[in-house]
């Protein structure tokens, strides 16, 4: 076993295992209960419950913990849902293999997977669902008979909402911003939603290059292009979707420049948080129509939870999970 897994399971007297390191061992910071993973569950108790978590930098405000255990109590499944944040981890950080076989030591039954491992997780996994395949990101791992199965839920979530929230849009040709894991499913999600073609910036310009490739393998050639121009993909295009991690509370800013928009534009933003970030406040005080990132946010979590658990979770309880996060940051 290694060092970082060593430190991290400590046998007691009664010979169940807790996590001690979790608060405060060699390798994490102690950050009380919401720190790394605040997860100090013996074996017996992990036994009596689905225990989870969401891997990824920077997610100590992620709402997604509150809407999958709010699902699992008004389904009556014992549920426990814990971060695993790399940036309340101590240098030397412990790899992505660490990470992974830690929560395999633990007893997780999977992991939300977030920033940004979505793509470097790849080679780390035993098995990939259709939809991971395709995109060429992940989402959610599952642990199961020893082997890890990496799933995408992004691209059923931003399909989802979108359909909802932008179903008279006009989508001749869509800007998308960012070719990231997460770019890479809204791409797909745009094109299976009848989008004509999507133009993709990336600011390294191969990633963009790469997932165009990709895209017209699966949908034609006539239906991704990578793009060096944002002024003028801007002006050729019908709406522009957010898909960098420009605009979060940790990364403040706009991913383009504000003059580029202009009212005929639709924006969308998958970032929730902030739910209205900098750009689609310049986007609303224009008069653009624009939808946020919540939407994909509990979409995606309901499949998530469905591959966690078995069981479908009741949608509008996430839902209303998560605008209460809205109401707490008001009040």
């Amino acid at each position: 076993m290694n060092r970082f897994v060593q430190s991290a399971c400590v046998s007691e007297p009664d010979g169940s295992v807790v996590a001690l390191t979790l608060i405060g061992g060699e390798n994490l910071k102690t950050a009380g209960p919401t720190g790394a993973l605040a997860a100090c569950q013996t074996v017996s108790e992990r036994k009596r419950s689905v225990l989870v978590g969401l891997l990824g930098s920077g997610i100590q405000l992620s709402r997604t913990p509150a809407m999958h255990e709010a699902a699992a109590r008004d389904l009556g499944i014992p549920y426990v849902y814990r971060l695993l944040d790399t940036d309340q981890m101590r240098e030397p950080q412990p790899s992505l293999a660490d990470l992974l076989r830690f929560a395999e030591c633990f007893g997780f039954s999977g992991l939300n997977v977030t920033f940004p491992y979505k793509q470097e997780i790849l080679p780390l996994l035993d098995e990939l669902s259709p939809a991971a395949s395709e995109v060429g990101s992940v989402n959610t791992v599952i642990f199961r008979d020893g082997r890890r199965i990496g799933d995408n839920t992004d691209v059923w979530g931003f399909r989802e909402s979108f359909r909802r929230s932008m179903s008279e849009a006009p989508r001749r040709r869509v800007l998308l911003l960012g070719a990231g894991g997460a770019g890479a499913a809204v791409a797909h999600a745009l094109l299976e939603c009848d989008t004509g073609c999507v133009l993709i910036f990336d600011a390294e310009f191969f990633r963009a290059t790469r997932l165009a490739t990709r895209l017209k393998g699966r949908f034609g050639a006539n239906r991704a292009e990578a793009v060096e121009d944002i002024a003028a993909a801007v002006r050729a295009s019908d709406g522009i979707v957010n898909a960098t991690p420009v605009g979060m509370v940790k990364l403040p800013g706009m991913p383009l420049k504000p003059e580029y928009i202009a009212p005929r534009h639709w924006v969308v933003d998958i970032i929730y948080f902030p739910l209205e970030t900098e750009l689609l406040r310049h986007a609303k005080r224009l008069g653009c129509q624009t939808s946020s990132g919540e939407g994909m946010a509990v979409f995606q979590a309901v499949r998530a939870f469905e591959l966690f658990t078995g069981v479908e979770p009741n949608i509008d309880v996430m839902r209303a999970t998560f605008a209460d996060f809205d109401r707490a940051s008001i009040e």
